[in-house]
């Protein structure tokens, strides 16, 4: 580099999902989301609530970048998060300290932020668990961060291959993290509703004894399929 970075880089969120359309997708499996977004949308698996108990949240995302071993970006988040905000870290899938810890989840609980999530690391379960307060992390590492920067807040990020910029929707469960991106919320919302009606179709006819799709048996009739005995 010609010259070392800020040590922080702002850029104040401009857009944010409606709290009708945030209300919308509460309580939505993340499955069903990512069937309405052609199958994608889930940031990698190695993403997972650190109690299961307390995975179930959505909410707008207000991203945030922490470089390697440092968390300075995670509280300028705090200072700028919205009730029912998500904070969303970055870090470089960095697993060598945690970039934040039960004190720091346990001001972003008192903020009413609804949850964190992050490619990094946590530490101190011990104090977390009591808060209820939802995590998904990489895992756990009790080394402690810094923070000196440089960090950033407001960016597009990267993280557990997926892109995340703020204002987008974020939901969760026992399953992981998806993210709705801010301009497909309303097409995805509408794509949900015909989705449920679709799946409590199916859901009748398997309590009726369905034993496999129906299409499956025209699958397996046409010259699509090269049978070699």
């Amino acid at each position: 580099m010609l010259e070392d970075p800020p040590i922080l880089t702002v850029k104040r969120p401009t857009r944010r999902p409606s709290r009708s359309q945030i209300e919308a997708f509460r309580g939505k499996m993340t499955g069903n989301i990512v069937d309405c977004m052609g199958g994608r949308g889930a940031m990698s698996p190695f993403i997972k609530p650190l109690n299961d108990t307390f995975a179930n949240i959505c909410g707008p995302a207000l991203s945030c970048f922490a470089y390697p071993a440092d968390n300075i970006g995670v509280m300028d988040a705090l200072h700028l998060a919205l009730e029912g905000d998500i904070i969303i870290c970055a870090t470089d899938a960095y697993n060598s300290t945690a970039v934040v810890g039960d004190l720091v989840c346990g001001m972003m609980k008192n903020k009413g932020v609804a949850g964190f999530v992050t490619d990094g690391m946590v530490r101190d379960q011990v104090g977390i668990e009591p808060l209820k307060f939802p995590v998904f992390c990489q895992g756990v590492n009790p080394n402690s961060p810094a923070r000196t920067g440089p960090g950033s807040v407001g960016l597009k990020i990267n993280l557990a291959e997926i892109s995340v910029e703020s204002g987008d929707m974020v939901v969760c469960d026992r399953d992981g993290v998806v993210v709705v991106p801010f301009l497909q919320i309303d097409k995805v919302l509408d794509k949900l509703e015909r989705l449920k009606t679709a799946e409590a179709n199916v859901e009748m006819k398997i309590q009726s004894g369905l034993t496999e799709p129906e299409y499956l048996e025209d699958l397996m009739t046409s010259d699509k399929i090269v049978y070699l005995d």
